[in-house]
């Protein structure tokens, strides 16, 4: 079989399936099979697919077809212009968690922060793939940047994602609950993408994100508050006089996010793309 035979055929086989973008994710799929990019698969459409390609390539569509990430199949996904590793232990990176690194950026810019730049402090809580903090770490490459999360599969991943990326040296990792045993008072930007849907809201999330995707991750508890009705108080003892909180939100949490602000000075609610609410940043007085 011809690789455009190949990409057709599976085109057709994610349609039939239901599966969301089927180029796309047959595209990636068959440039992961193929150790290639998507030039090549244009460039050469005759190229044969071995008999070990074509059994690669069907193994990659059978999970795909069956809920599977594309990212998880792959073990990549891309995150503010860099590549990094996931597995089932950490959430997938998504675009719109990029609207946490522009606020974040946007302050230092507007600020230069609470403290000048080279001695900025910032602590992303819940890391994950570590892809908030490694961002900042590529972006402000003098702050100081620490990251912590309460899973030893995630950090794991996290480290290795620092490793990859160069930025080991420029990231220290802390394995403990949200902000627990860190330094109080330390901080100039306390930063999170937290689970923020409630177990209410489980039928709306995507089948492939319930089955697939670290629960934990994705679920705070009954209302969908309980980790940011935590990670707030924490962030407050945590940061320095002037210090800010910034956390991907959704909008079905949005408003009770800003009511659990009242306290906090200059609170503001930023929309994605989309023009759905999705990050929430305060500053402590």
């Amino acid at each position: 079989m011809t690789l455009r035979k190949g990409l057709a055929a599976a085109i057709s086989r994610l349609t039939a399936a239901n599966v969301p973008s089927p180029r796309l994710n047959a595209e990636l799929l068959l440039m992961f099979t193929l150790g290639c990019d998507r030039a090549y698969l244009y460039a050469y459409p005759e190229r044969k697919l071995s008999t070990d390609d074509q059994s690669r390539y069907d193994q990659a569509l059978s999970e795909r077809e069956h809920g599977v990430p594309t990212q998880y199949i792959t073990g990549h996904q891309e995150f503010w212009g860099m590549d990094f590793i996931v597995t089932p232990a950490v959430l997938i990176p998504r675009p719109e968690t990029e609207h946490v690194i522009e606020t974040v950026l946007e302050r230092v810019r507007v600020e230069r922060a609470p403290s000048p730049a080279d001695s900025l402090r910032i602590l992303d809580v819940g890391t994950g793939s570590g892809c908030i903090a490694l961002a900042l770490a590529k972006e402000l490459p003098s702050a100081e940047i620490h990251a912590t999360e309460i899973s030893t599969a995630a950090l794991e991943i996290a480290r290795a994602n620092a490793a990859r990326l160069q930025l080991e040296a420029c990231v220290q990792f802390h394995c403990t609950d949200l902000l627990q045993g860190l330094e109080l008072g330390a901080f100039d930007f306390v930063v999170s993408n937290p689970p923020y849907v409630g177990e209410s809201e489980e039928d709306q999330v995507q089948l492939e994100v319930r089955k697939h995707e670290p629960h934990n991750a994705v679920f705070a508890g009954a209302t969908g508050l309980e980790v940011i009705e935590r990670l707030i108080p924490q962030a407050h003892e945590s940061l320095k006089p002037g210090g800010w909180l910034v956390m991907e939100i959704s909008g079905t949490v949005a408003e009770r996010v800003r009511g659990l602000l009242t306290e906090w000075n200059e609170v503001e609610i930023t929309n994605d793309l989309q023009g759905i609410p999705r990050v929430a940043s305060a500053r402590i007085a």
